[in-house]
C-alpha cells in the first residue's frame, strides 16, 4: 500500500513529530510513503512535488520545529478565505490533485491542518478521496480533541517572553503589555499569562474594558507594585467591540496590533510608562516541546491506524489520554473557546488575575 501525507495552514512545532510517526508507522506495516511539498499545492505540480519518506529520511526530525515538507495557507485549496467565509476548491482544481493521486497509486491521504486544512479535507472526502484528517492548532481550539500538538510550544514561549518582561518591567516600574496569538480562543494568552505570571489577561471571550485593567494598575501602584504584566490575545476586542486586522488578500484575515492599542490606553489611563511587545510568529518557531514531540508522533502513528482499517473521513483526536478519532465534519463545525466562568479562568481570577470586566 503507498499512502501520501501532507500538511497546510499555519506552520507549528510538532509537524515534523507527525510525519515521523506516519512515516514509521507505515514502514511497520510494509507501506511506501510520499510526502507531499507545500500542502496540496504540491499534488498541483507537473508529475507531482513530493518525496518518498522512509524512517531513515525521519531520523532526528522528532525534535526540529517547523516542516521538512514545507506549508501554505494561501493557494487554489484555501479554504477560509476570511472570518466566517469557506471558499469551495473549484472542481478543475480538485480533478487536477486526483489525477496525480490516482497517477501515483496512493491508497490514502494524511492531510495535517487546522480548521480551515481540514474543512478543504471534509470536501475531498465527500468526493471520494480516503481521507485522514490530523488536527494542528496552537490556538487548541477545536472542541473534537482536548489538546492539539504546538499549544504546549506556544505557551513555553509566552511564559519565556514574560519572565524576560518581569525584569525589565520591574527595573523600570513600567507596565508591559504582550500581544500573543488567539483569533478566536485565548487558550495561548490564558495559560500562558497564568504560568508567566501575568496581572492582567484580555481574552476575546470575555468583553473586557480597559479602565477597568487601569483601576487594578493603580490598585497594584497604592499596594507598592509598580511594574505589571498584561497579556492580550490578538482576537481580544477594543472597547467599541472591534478586532483589529489587516486584511491578508487570498488568504484568512490577519489580526493584530490590539497590543498597542491597549498599552496607549493604560498610559493615558494611568500615567505610567507603557510599552507593547508582540511575540507574533516567534509562538510558531523553535522546538517542539516533549509533550508536543510526544503527542505528534502519537497522531501520526493513529493517522496510519485509520488507514489500515479503511476508516477515511475520520480525524484523530486526543480524549482522556487517550488518541481516537472523530468524524472531520464533526471536528471543523464547533471551535473550543475559553469559558468565562470555566474552572480555568476563576483559578486565575483566585490568583489574583484581572480580566478587565
Amino acid at each position: 500500500m503507498r499512502i501520501a501525507v501532507l500538511n497546510c495552514g499555519g506552520d507549528c512545532p510538532g509537524l515534523n513529530a507527525v510525519i515521523h510517526g506516519v512515516t514509521c508507522a507505515a514502514a511497520e506495516l510494509d507501506w511506501e510513503v510520499i510526502g507531499f511539498r507545500d500542502g496540496f499545492e504540491g499534488m498541483i505540480r507537473e508529475g507531482g512535488d513530493y518525496m518518498m519518506l522512509t524512517p531513515e529520511d525521519t531520523q532526528g526530525i522528532i525534535k526540529l520545529g517547523g516542516t521538512i515538507l514545507g506549508t501554505t495557507n494561501k493557494g487554489n485549496f484555501a479554504a477560509k478565505q476570511g472570518e466566517g467565509d469557506v471558499a469551495k476548491v473549484p472542481a478543475e482544481i480538485v480533478a487536477r490533485a486526483k489525477q496525480t493521486v490516482d497517477m501515483l497509486k496512493i491508497e490514502a491521504v494524511v492531510v495535517i491542518g487546522g480548521d480551515g486544512s481540514l474543512t478543504t479535507a471534509q470536501q475531498l472526502y465527500e468526493e471520494g478521496w480516503p481521507i485522514i484528517g490530523v488536527p494542528k492548532t496552537i490556538d487548541n481550539d477545536l472542541t473534537a480533541t482536548a489538546m492539539t500538538f504546538g499549544f504546549d510550544s506556544a505557551v513555553s514561549c509566552v511564559v519565556d517572553g514574560l519572565d524576560r518582561l518581569y525584569t525589565t518591567a520591574l527595573s523600570h516600574k513600567r507596565v508591559i503589555v504582550l500581544e500573543v496569538m488567539g483569533r478566536h480562543a485565548g487558550w495561548i494568552a490564558l495559560y500562558g499569562g497564568i504560568a508567566g505570571g501575568a496581572n492582567a489577561i484580555l481574552l476575546p471571550e470575555i468583553p473586557f474594558d480597559v479602565e477597568k485593567v487601569a483601576d487594578s494598575i493603580k490598585e497594584r501602584d497604592a499596594e507598592g507594585n509598580h511594574s505589571t504584566l498584561v497579556v492580550v490575545a490578538e482576537g481580544a476586542k477594543t472597547e467599541d467591540g472591534l478586532v483589529l486586522k489587516c486584511q491578508n488578500e487570498g488568504a484568512e484575515v490577519r489580526l493584530g496590533g490590539i497590543g498597542d492599542t491597549v498599552a496607549a490606553r493604560i498610559e493615558e489611563l494611568t500615567g505610567k510608562e507603557t510599552r507593547s511587545c508582540t511575540l507574533g510568529h516567534l509562538q510558531r518557531g523553535g522546538d517542539p516541546t516533549a509533550l508536543d514531540r510526544i503527542l505528534g508522533a502519537r497522531f501520526g502513528v493513529m493517522a496510519v491506524k485509520l488507514a489500515d482499517r479503511g476508516e477515511f473521513g475520520q480525524m484523530v483526536s486526543y480524549q482522556s489520554y487517550h488518541v481516537g478519532s472523530v468524524p472531520i465534519k464533526e471536528a471543523v463545525s464547533e471551535l473550543r473557546l475559553v469559558e468565562a466562568d470555566g474552572e480555568v479562568v476563576n483559578a486565575a481570577r483566585a490568583l489574583g488575575i484581572c480580566f478587565g470586566d
